[in-house]
C-alpha cells in the first residue's frame, strides 16, 4: 500500500489550508517544545525554588507522564466531543497552566503546573493530528502536511533546549513558562479556520486513563527510588507492586471493557502496532539523550545555559533535514519500513558516537557529527511512524489512533529516562573510586547513551519485522 494513501479520515478540505496547517504546526511545536524547555533551566530552578536534587526529575517526568498517560483519553475526547472544541479547550488550559508555573513559589506548585500542562497537551496533540487528517485529502497533500507536522515534532524538542537556554540566561527561568502564553494564542485565534465538528461518538471511559497514568507513574517512582534506596527498599517494592496491579487492570479494561479507550481494530493491524512499539523505543532514547547531554555540558564541561542550548543546533539541523527533506523524499520512493529502519540505524550510530565524549576533550568534535547523524535519523523515523500509526484507521477512531502514537513516545520517554538514569547512576557510583568526579559522571552519562542506542537497534528490528511488504510504498 502506498504511504500516501488514506490514513482513515475522510478529509473535508478547507479554503485556507495553509492557515490551517500553520495553526496545527504551531500547536504541535509548542507542546513538544515544553517537553524539554525546562531541561537546560533545571539548575536555575533548583536554586530558585530550593528544590532537592531528587525532585528535579519530576519536573521533566510529570509532564511526560500526564501527557502520555492521558493522550488516549484526549484522543477519544476529540472523537466524542469534537476536534475543534477540544483543541480550543486544550489550548486554554495549557495557557493557564503556563501562567501558574511561571509564578510558582514552591516546587510542588511548579510540578503541579507541569502536570496540568501535560494534561492539556494530551488534548491538543491528538486533536491537532486529527484536524490535519480531516483537512487534507489523502495523497500527496496529506503526506506533505504530515511531513510538516512531523518536522514540528522533531524540531520541538531541540528548539525547547535552545529557547530554554536563552530565556534562562538572559531573563530568568520563569520565562520558559511565560513564553507559552503568546505562542498558545496563535493557534487559539486561528482555530476558527476549521469547520464545525462532525463524527462525534457517544460514551466515555474514565478508569482506563486513570489506571494507565497512575500505573506508569508508580513504575517511574519505583525506578527513581531504586536509584536512591536500592531495589529491595519497601517504597520501591510497593511502587512496583502498585504499577503491576494498575497496568494489569488497564490491560484487562481494554480487553474486556464495554467501551475501551483503544478499540481492538486500532491495533489489529501489525503495522500500526509496530509503529507504536518503534515510537516507544525512540521516545525512551530521545528524552534520555537530552537529559544526559545537558548534564554533561553543564556539570562536566561547565557550559552556560545559553551555550548549552546553542550546542544543540546540530541536533536541530539534523532533525529538520531528516523530517522535512530526507524522510518525505524517501517515503515517496520507498516505504515506511525502509525509512524507519534506516532512521533507527542512523540514530543508533549517533548514540554510539556520543560514547566518545570525555571530560578533557573538545566536546564539539564529538557533539557536532553525532548530533547531526542521530538527529537526521530520528527526524526520518518520526515522519514515517506518524504516517504508519494512523494509516487506514476508521474516521471515528482517528483521534485515539493519533493519541496512541503520542502516548507511546511520551510514556517511552518517561520510563526510559528513569531506567537509563538508573544505569548512569550505577556506572557513576562504580567508577567513582580511582577516578575524578567528572570522569565518573561522564562514564555514567555515556553508558546511559549507549543503552539508548541499543534501544534504537531494537526499534530497527521491530520496524523490519512489523512493516511487511504489504505495507511498502511500492507494493
Amino acid at each position: 500500500m502506498s504511504a500516501q494513501q488514506d490514513t482513515g479520515v475522510a478529509a473535508q478540505p478547507v479554503p485556507r489550508a495553509g492557515l490551517a496547517l500553520l495553526v496545527i504546526a504551531v500547536a504541535q511545536l509548542m507542546i513538544v517544545l515544553d517537553g524539554t524547555i525546562v531541561t537546560v533551566a533545571l539548575p536555575s530552578i533548583q536554586n530558585g525554588l530550593h528544590l532537592a536534587g531528587s525532585d528535579l526529575n519530576w519536573i521533566l517526568t510529570v509532564y511526560a507522564l500526564t501527557f502520555g498517560g492521558l493522550l488516549l483519553a484526549g484522543g477519544r475526547a476529540a472523537d466524542l466531543f469534537g476536534r475543534r472544541l477540544m483543541f480550543r479547550l486544550g489550548l486554554i488550559v495549557f495557557t493557564a497552566a503556563s501562567l501558574l508555573g511561571g509564578v510558582a513559589t514552591t516546587g510542588a506548585v511548579l510540578i503541579g503546573a507541569r502536570a496540568l500542562q501535560g494534561l492539556s497537551a494530551a488534548i491538543i496533540a491528538p486533536t491537532a493530528l486529527s484536524l490535519l487528517a480531516a483537512t487534507f485529502p489523502a495523497g500527496p497533500q496529506r503526506t506533505r502536511a504530515l511531513g510538516v507536522y512531523g518536522a514540528m515534532g522533531a524540531l520541538g524538542s531541540v528548539v525547547g533546549l535552545l529557547v530554554g537556554g536563552a530565556l534562562t540566561e538572559y531573563l530568568n527561568w520563569r520565562w520558559i513558562l511565560f513564553v507559552n502564553i503568546p505562542i498558545a494564542l496563535v493557534p487559539l485565534a486561528g482555530s476558527a479556520v476549521f469547520g464545525p465538528d462532525t463524527n462525534r461518538r457517544s460514551g466515555v471511559e474514565l478508569p482506563g486513563p486513570v489506571t494507565a497514568t497512575l500505573g506508569f507513574g508508580a513504575l517511574v517512582l519505583a525506578v527513581n527510588k531504586a536509584n536512591q534506596d536500592g531495589w529491595t527498599a519497601p517504597v520501591v517494592l510497593v511502587s512496583a507492586g502498585v504499577a503491576v496491579v494498575l497496568l494489569t487492570a488497564f490491560t484487562l479494561l481494554q480487553r474486556f471493557g464495554t467501551n475501551p479507550m483503544v478499540p481492538p481494530a486500532v491495533l489489529a493491524d501489525r503495522g500500526r502496532a509496530g509503529a507504536n512499539v518503534v515510537m516507544l523505543l525512540m521516545g525512551a532514547g530521545m528524552l534520555a539523550t537530552f537529559y544526559f547531554l545537558t548534564l554533561y555540558m553543564q556539570v562536566v564541561k561547565e557550559y552556560s545555559p545559553m551555550l548549552t542550548g546553542v550546542a544543540y543546533l546540530p541536533f536541530a539541523a539534523g532533525m529538520g533535514v531528516g523530517a522535512g527533506a530526507i524522510g518525505p523524499s524517501l517515503m515517496a520512493k520507498t516505504s515506511v519500513r525502509t525509512v524507519s529502519v534506516i532512521g533507527m540505524l542512523l540514530a543508533a550510530a549517533g548514540m554510539g558516537c556520543f560514547t566518545l565524549l570525555s571530560p578533557s576533550q573538545n566536546a564539539f568534535a564529538v557533539l557536532l557529527p553525532a548530533q547531526l547523524v542521530a538527529g537526521a535519523g530520528l527526524g526520518m523515523v518520526i515522519v514515517a511512524i506518524t504516517i504508519a500509526g494512523v494509516r487506514d484507521v476508521e474516521a471515528r477512531d482517528t483521534g485515539v489512533a493519533s493519541g496512541l502514537i503520542n502516548t507511546s513516545q511520551q510514556i517511552g520517554g518517561a520510563v526510559g529516562l528513569a531506567v537509563l538514569a538508573s544505569v548512569a547512576t550505577k556506572v557513576t557510583e562504580d567508577r567513582t573510586a580511582g577516578n575524578s568526579l567528572p570522569e565518573a559522571l561522564t562514564s555514567g552519562y555515556t553508558s546511559g547513551l549507549l543503552v539508548g542506542g541499543g534501544l534504537y537497534l531494537v526499534g530497527a528490528l521491530v520496524a523490519l519485522l512489523a512493516f511487511s511488504r504489504s505495507t511498502d510504498h511500492q507494493s
